[in-house]
């Protein structure tokens, strides 16, 4: 798969990351706030292996995360840690915090 460069590729594409299997028995959906230049509002919700994502807010969603797009692609590609992102402020997540871990499984990074 080639580079991704904005939100809306990433989003376009996950169905082709998506890792069902690691997504069973889970129920969530995952509300992404991506600012700056190509970014956007997702949300991908997960139901029991399956995964549907819808472009813009969820009212309640599960967990969220905030961040600028281009640092999110970055960390999709595996060239921005996750947690040093975290520690630095460059990411916020609210919610239920314990599927930030959940994400690495369910959603693989870019190859």
């Amino acid at each position: 798969m080639s580079a991704i460069t904005n939100a809306k590729e990433y989003f376009d594409t996950l169905d082709q990351r998506f890792d069902a299997d690691a997504a069973k028995g889970l129920n969530a959906s995952f509300q992404f706030e991506l600012g700056g230049d190509g970014g956007g509002t997702y949300c991908v919700k997960v139901n029991d292996g399956a995964m549907e994502i819808q472009e813009g807010a969820e009212a309640e969603p599960t967990f969220t995360l905030k961040m600028e797009a281009e640092d999110y692609i970055k960390m999709a590609h595996g060239k921005l840690n996750g947690a040093m992102a975290f520690m630095t402020g460059k990411m916020k997540i609210s919610g239920d915090r314990s599927l930030a871990q959940t994400m690495k499984k369910i959603f693989p990074l870019i190859k």
